[in-house]
């Protein structure tokens, strides 16, 4: 489906399917299950939950590595392929966005991976790429150290190219299949991509036809500028963190001029900053909510998380004292930017203690959490969205399901009333939901639709 130029603007949300919820002690509620970071029917529920309100897609993080503190919380345990494949069975239109390192697989796993996910969804499906800093995921795959910044950022460049040849290595029209004079492929469209690289020598071609939507949607997680470079070069949308407009706004423009740079034209990348959401009939039982969750989580376990953050010991961070006025990115450079720089601008200019910053991240890992009424939640999606600092939102809610039923119940019918988003679906696939073209593959050169 292509888009008008002239046609307004559509807000696009998804929901991020962080287990029990984003606040590490959801699992602690009455009403929550311990065991559904395990439980393929809770991930389901929440999918129909949000294609009933017409949501764009969920979304699935990934770790290689135990990398949360499992004495106090569930953990990203499923494979977030086989767990989308089920989630694909139970639903219908909803996008379904997974999460794969270029680190520590192989781009023709993925490719084939991910383009079975697209058949199988009837078009539906979206790649998360990212890279992998931690150094438990290094010793998982026999290595003793994470490779360094630049390389795994160089590594990832040519897995996603890789991939991309692979996904057009079938013409569209490839498949035959005419009974009467027994063709069944037509060989001169299936073609070799003979990749020899710095990193990969893949052969090819794929062993499966061109998928729905031509090939999954591209989708990239990292603030640094070897990430910025990556999602301008192949993202199609980006998951951000951002926790003022002005900063969205940068990060937006820098993205989209360097894409515009590259060809892609001047405004290729959908930028959807992560919004954790509390919500409550009033702001103060809304903070209540919030006071309650938080005190929930032991001070230790957050103490930790933002230690790691921040890539500093522990022993540095004192509850009630400011941040460490000398902190520098982790690990040498080669930890997590994102959210490294999203938590030193949550408190940039503002008295603060390290008390104060855990209670404003409700022990999370660095995005932005709003916290309050359905049309406080609402003006603030609004203002963001009309100031061109987001194309929409990757949602965490506070708990799962019941964090995302609120927000589907109270805040989208108001966005719907203001004209802001969909009240039904207008096409099938997530390209379709995102207002993204079908790449067309012409003897074997990647075009875009009109």
């Amino acid at each position: 489906m292509s888009m008008s130029q002239t046609a307004p603007r559509q807000l696009h949300l998804n929901v991020n399917i962080l287990h029990s919820g984003f606040i590490p002690s959801a699992w602690r509620l009455p009403e929550a299950d311990p065991l559904a970071f395990t439980d393929v029917g809770h991930y389901v529920k929440v999918a129909q939950l949000a294609e009933a309100a017409k949501l764009d897609a969920v979304f699935l993080a990934d770790n290689a590595s135990i990398i949360e503190q499992i004495d106090f919380r569930p953990i990203t345990a499923l494979e977030p392929t086989v767990l989308l494949a089920a989630v694909a069975a139970a639903t219908t239109r909803i996008g379904i966005i997974g999460t794969a390192s270029t680190s520590y697989n192989e781009p023709y796993n993925i490719a084939r991976r991910f383009a079975t996910l697209d058949h199988v969804s009837g078009g539906r499906a979206g790649w998360n790429i990212v890279t992998t800093a931690d150094a438990g995921s290094a010793r998982n795959f026999g290595l003793d150290t994470v490779p360094d910044h630049a390389g795994r950022y160089a590594r990832a460049d040519e897995f996603t190219q890789v991939v991309k040849a692979l996904w057009n290595s079938w013409d569209d029209d490839a498949v035959i299949g005419d009974k009467a004079s027994g063709r069944f492929i037509d060989e001169s469209s299936v073609r070799p991509i003979a990749h020899r690289g710095a990193h990969f020598s893949v052969q090819g071609p794929l062993n499966l036809p061109r998928t729905p939507q031509g090939q999954p949607v591209l989708v990239q997680a990292g603030g640094s500028g070897d990430g910025r470079e990556l999602a301008a070069r192949h993202a199609e949308a980006v998951f951000s963190a951002a926790h003022t407009i002005e900063e969205s706004l940068a990060y937006s423009r820098a993205i989209n001029e360097r894409a515009a740079a590259l060809g892609r034209g001047p405004h290729a990348v959908k930028i959807l900053p992560g919004l954790a959401t509390i919500i409550g009939a009033t702001e103060a039982q809304a903070l209540r909510r919030r006071d309650e969750l938080v005190d929930l989580i032991p001070w230790s376990y957050s103490l930790k998380r933002l230690a790691g953050t921040l890539g500093v010991p522990v022993e540095r961070l004192q509850l009630d004292q400011p941040l460490p006025a000398d902190l520098a990115l982790p690990n040498g450079g080669n930890g997590n930017h994102t959210f490294f720089h999203a938590t030193l601008s949550l408190v940039k200019g503002r008295e603060h203690t390290v008390r104060d910053v855990i209670r404003a991240l409700c022990g999370g890992g660095g995005h932005r959490v709003l916290v309050g009424t359905p049309e406080q939640v609402a003006d603030e999606i609004e203002r963001w969205f009309r100031a061109g600092a987001a194309d929409g939102f990757n949602l965490m809610p506070d708990a799962l399901p019941g964090g995302l039923q609120d927000f589907t119940e109270s805040v989208v019918p108001i966005l719907q009333r203001r004209g802001l988003f969909r009240r039904e679906y207008e096409g099938r696939t997530l390209r379709e939901h995102f207002g993204l073209a079908r790449p067309v593959n012409v003897g074997g050169a990647q075009v875009r639709a009109a």
